[in-house]
């Protein structure tokens, strides 16, 4: 299943599993047709949902979780061995060699996600919604995703798959269906479906280039790192960022490009090493002076650490310029309402109104909501960290418009990505991360995916 972010994929979701009443239509399975589903209706015919946030217990074993809701009983007492041996043998059909006593605490986010499907397959799951799996995982553990999923469907288990990767999609599906402005559009065979098609239907429009075109007009020097170095992790950082530049940051998970960003952003203690911003030494010892400054940081994790999700939308778009806003410590509210409306329309977020909680808004929103944020700030150095994960191909393309002009107006832009392709497209220098040091540079012109995964292996 594809669409942009808002088209309804969420909702379509909650309908299914029963959290949702729709005002509207049936819900047909095995030529029985319900009005709507309830929570345990949805679980008594076999329909089981995995959303992207995860719905596990930490402190308790795999078997306890796969279990939980459901224990196996002697009498009154919870039969923890009878849960921990059928835990094990959900497991073996899975093919996955892991302990059932194990505390989910201990795992993998990868392997949090198969607790996840084995808690369905206890429950005689019979169609199995996989919301954007493979956002959190690597490129290996995506590889053992997909033979999972093609062996529950070789199980006669039948998988709805929502993502926004659209690779994903012609390997691991049979059909892809289309939603847009909560509206059923189509559905093509993945066998004679074409990519362009797909995005024109799933946007309502053609995006001609992936990435939009750009002349880059870099300057001197804007921001500039000597020998950084974090306690235990970075090692000897140091580059230039010019005025007007994007400067892609490429690397394999682990490889430190986050802890680069959140060092110069001072969210993380520099244990040695110095930052300027044009020409000035920075001596910031909280991200508050670094906002002050001119620096902005849109997180890798948007929910975790570039959202109050429980604040409305205003409230997140004005909270860094906060200060510009208020006279005498009282905000003026006529101003934060224009300028909350100013970066709704710009960015085309989608959302009833401005006092709708960030939670409630799509993925896709909730960035432009982040993004929004450090706009109204004026900053002069944005340090972008996977700024397009879990979003949809027609807000990339929008974030890479937006990209391209604050450096047109000579703004500089850091952007970290784990997508090789983004990296290229977007990037007027690429430097390449690998334990924690600086191994590499390459020009426009000279990176390829080839010489970036080189220096991001160490090789």
């Amino acid at each position: 299943m594809l669409g942009e972010n808002g088209a309804g994929k969420s909702t379509f979701i909650k309908v299914l599993a029963g959290a949702i009443r729709p005002d509207e239509g049936k819900v047909i399975i095995d030529n029985v047709s319900h009005d709507y589903m309830s929570p345990p209706l949805a679980q008594k015919l076999g329909i089981g949902v995995i959303y992207q946030e995860f719905n596990l217990v930490p402190s308790l074993s795999i078997a306890e979780n796969i279990f939980l809701g459901n224990e196996i009983r002697k009498g009154i007492r919870i039969d923890k061995r009878s849960m921990e041996r059928e835990a094990k043998e959900i497991l073996r059909r899975l093919e996955i060699d892991v302990d059932p006593i194990t505390p989910v605490r201990e795992l993998s986010v990868a392997y949090q996600q198969i607790v996840e499907i084995a808690k369905s397959i206890s429950k005689n799951v019979r169609v199995l919604v996989m919301d954007e799996p493979t956002a959190p995982l690597t490129n290996n553990e995506v590889e053992a995703l997909f033979s999972l999923v093609r062996k529950l469907a070789s199980q006669n288990v039948t998988v709805i798959y929502i993502s926004h990767r659209m690779e994903e999609l012609f390997e691991i599906s049979n059909r892809i269906s289309i939603l847009r402005d909560g509206n059923y559009i189509c559905t093509q065979e993945t066998a004679s479906a074409n990519k362009d098609d797909l995005i024109k239907l799933m946007v309502g429009r053609s995006l001609t280039d992936q990435y939009p075109s750009r002349v880059s007009n870099a300057g001197g020097v804007m921001l500039e790192v000597k020998e950084l170095c974090t306690q235990g992790f970075l090692k000897n950082i140091s580059f230039s960022l010019k005025k007007g530049e994007i400067l892609g940051i490429s690397g394999l998970v682990g490889a430190g490009r986050t802890e680069l960003a959140r060092a110069i952003f001072a969210a993380d203690k520099i244990e040695s090493g110095e930052v300027f911003l044009q020409g000035q030494k920075l001596n910031c010892s909280s991200p508050g002076q670094a906002i002050d400054k001119g620096i902005a940081l849109i997180p890798e994790d948007r929910k975790k650490h570039g959202l109050l999700l429980n604040m409305s939308v205003a409230h997140n778009i004005t909270i860094a310029s906060i200060k510009k806003l208020s006279r005498l410590g009282i905000v003026r509210k006529i101003l934060e309402n224009k300028l909350t409306a100013e970066y709704i329309n710009k960015l085309r977020i989608k959302t009833p109104n401005q006092t709708q909680l960030s939670r409630n808004l799509s993925g896709g929103n909730q960035q432009k909501v982040v993004l929004a944020k450090w706009l109204t700030s004026k900053a002069k150095v944005y340090l972008f960290d996977e700024p397009t994960r879990g979003i949809d191909v027609g807000a990339k393309y929008e974030i890479y418009l937006l990209m391209n002009q604050l450096v047109e107006q000579g703004d500089s832009v850091i952007m970290i990505s784990s997508e090789l392709p983004e990296i290229l497209g977007m990037s007027d220098r690429i430097l390449v991360m690998f334990e924690g040091r600086m191994v590499g540079e390459l020009s426009r012109e000279e990176a390829d995916q080839d010489a970036i995964m080189r220096l991001a292996s160490g090789s």
